[in-house]
């Protein structure tokens, strides 16, 4: 019921237009929670969960229309083929690719592979399409095989979720709340992939949260300044697309505070780690930093704080030119 309303407040508070239209697609949001959540209750879908070829088709659909939407609009066909085309090849080879994931041998190295392969392939698509805008087309399809090549990815490790939580190790506790790993675990890739990212689940949300609530609220006040500024109002003057002079013009440069603030916030994420790794009993820089300290041993110490020190130069710098990325009017001076 929580998730449910929770949902509707979201899609209530997405909505735009009169109250009616917004209550009516926050009632339907909800909606859809709920007959989701009970199909789950009813089929036991979280003991044994997979997406199947449907489910890929379907998100497959949603993921080639939502990235030509936001990267390029629905009105630029080249790039809509490009993308569709694209998830086609990839709801296609989800059935050969189940072979190549179950044979012997399988690794990292080997899906990271596939994941180029995947990215070569809607690349080769969006330039075939061809039209006034090669690059375009070419990057929407190669985004939505990335995007697609994830949701492969995590279908596949779904199917083994059911080996991996049964195991006389897990024994049915599959969120793991110390180490980060399950060193007594022995089974194929996809069972050990399950192990480590279920071990992932609780840090990597801790170390998120920190900086979530402030993130959101810098994008939105810089997006509500970026959006009064008069080249804005010149863009839509000239008859720009709303995705064209949110995306392309407001957006872009909405994100140059928040690079500098993601440049200072490396340094204290890496401190911040130092807790979390004690918390959940992680073996790594943090717990190497507190065992120095409390035998009294400077070179740990000092070597932790050089690495965040050399984090936090890089980051900067990483920052320095991602100006002139994000806005094209700032260039490094002679």
């Amino acid at each position: 019921m929580l998730s449910a309303l929770a949902a509707a407040g979201v899609c209530y508070s997405v909505a735009g237009g009169p109250l009616v239209r917004r209550l009516t697609i926050g009632a339907i949001g909800g909606g859809v929670i709920v007959a989701i959540l009970t199909y789950i209750s009813a089929t036991g879908w979280m003991l044994d969960p997979s997406l199947g070829p449907i489910v890929i088709a379907l998100l497959a659909a949603g993921i080639a229309f939502g990235v030509t939407a936001v990267m390029a609009g629905l009105g630029n066909r080249k790039a809509l083929h490009s993308a569709v085309t694209t998830a086609a090849i990839g709801v296609v080879a989800w059935f050969p690719l189940q072979i190549v994931f179950d044979a012997d041998g399988m690794n990292l190295w080997r899906l990271l592979g596939l994941g180029l392969v995947a990215i070569a392939v809607g690349t080769a698509v969006g330039y075939a399409y061809g039209g006034f805008d090669k690059g375009m087309s070419a990057r929407t399809a190669a985004v939505v095989a990335l995007l697609l090549s994830g949701v492969i990815f995590v279908d596949r490790a779904m199917q083994s979720w059911a080996e991996y939580s049964s195991s006389s190790v897990i024994r049915n506790r599959p969120i793991k709340t110390i180490g980060d790993r399950e060193g007594r675990l022995e089974g194929s890739f996809w069972v050990i992939t399950n192990d480590t990212f279920s071990h992932l689940i609780l840090p990597t949300m801790a170390l998120m949260l920190i900086s979530l609530a402030s993130y959101t609220r810098y994008s939105r006040a810089s997006m509500l300044e970026v959006l009064n500024q008069d080249y804005i109002r010149t863009a839509r003057a000239k008859g720009l697309t709303e995705r064209t002079v949110v995306i392309r013009h407001g957006f872009r440069n909405a994100m140059i505070p928040l690079a500098t603030i993601v440049a200072f916030d490396i340094g204290g994420i890496l401190g911040g780690a130092v807790i979390t790794e004690t918390v959940f009993e992680w073996n790594a820089m943090g717990r190497l930093f507190q065992t120095g300290l409390l035998s009294l041993d400077p070179n740990p110490v000092m070597a932790f704080f050089v690495v965040i020190a050399v984090f936090a130069v890089v980051a900067n710098l990483l920052a320095d030119l991602l100006y002139a990325v994000l806005d094209p009017r700032i260039r490094i001076g002679t």
